[in-house]
């Protein structure tokens, strides 16, 4: 007859003692159920990590996406201001042209009863930049100039013939060059802004000479005229083809 050797199942115990009573507990645990907690509780940790994985996978796609928005946003911002640009540039122009051709009409019908003196070369009729200076400011009591904004090596012109009688600065400008012509007109070029003089006190300019050459960009020039010590409106002795 034979025996069969029967297998011993294996088990754990936990034995828990309290140290005021002294009393005991004894937790037995068999194999499996050891297997099971141990699977169980590998479960819940790699549950965890991939939770935290999508939850961080996540944040970063609507960071990523909230960038993309604001990256978009300040393109059509850049956009938007660039075409804000072009349209102010664009109603300065066509501002300036009406201004000119509303005050050139004026100047026509003055001219009539203005002696030879002002169609000669003395007569300070031109516009003072020869180049792209646009008109921003027009003559008025409370500021009896015209400002013009210039650019880079623009060029600031003598309105007419004349003798530079005073090259001086202040606090407000850098530069103020006056020339004095023989039509009883001053012209006074005061820039906002340091630049590059071509004359000095005592020379003989011509109409339409560089007597300052801009240095920096969106530098203002102040321009003013004078007629018998009374300031007068630029625009009324400029000529419109100047």
């Amino acid at each position: 007859m034979k025996y069969q050797r029967h297998k011993r199942k294996e088990s754990f115990s936990i034995l828990l003692v309290s140290h005021t009573s002294g009393d005991s507990r004894q937790f037995h645990f068999s194999q499996s159920l050891l297997r099971l907690l141990v699977a169980l509780f590998f479960c819940v940790l790699i549950g965890w990590l991939v939770w935290q994985l999508y939850s961080v996978k996540r944040v970063q796609g609507n960071l990523q996406a909230q960038i993309n928005s604001q990256s978009e946003l300040i393109k059509n911002l850049e956009a938007e201001k660039e075409n804000l640009t072009n349209e102010k540039k664009t109603l300065e122009k066509q501002n300036m042209d009406l201004l000119m051709a509303d005050r050139s009409a004026a100047a026509d019908d003055a001219g009539s009863q203005e002696s030879e003196t002002e169609t000669s070369s003395s007569f300070p009729g031109l516009y003072p930049s020869s180049e792209t200076g646009m008109l921003i400011d027009i003559y008025s009591p409370e500021r009896p100039y015209l400002s013009i904004n210039t650019h880079v090596d623009d060029h600031i012109i003598a309105a007419g013939d004349g003798t530079v009688v005073a090259v001086s600065s202040d606090d407000t400008y850098p530069i103020i060059l006056e020339i004095e012509h023989e039509s009883g007109h001053r012209t006074r070029y005061m820039c906002r802004q340091d630049a590059d003089k071509n004359t000095e006190i005592g020379a003989k300019v011509n109409a339409g000479d560089t007597i300052l050459t801009i240095t920096a960009d969106n530098t203002q020039l102040d321009y003013q005229v004078v007629f018998e010590g009374e300031i007068i409106d630029p625009l009324n002795v400029i000529d419109a083809k100047g």
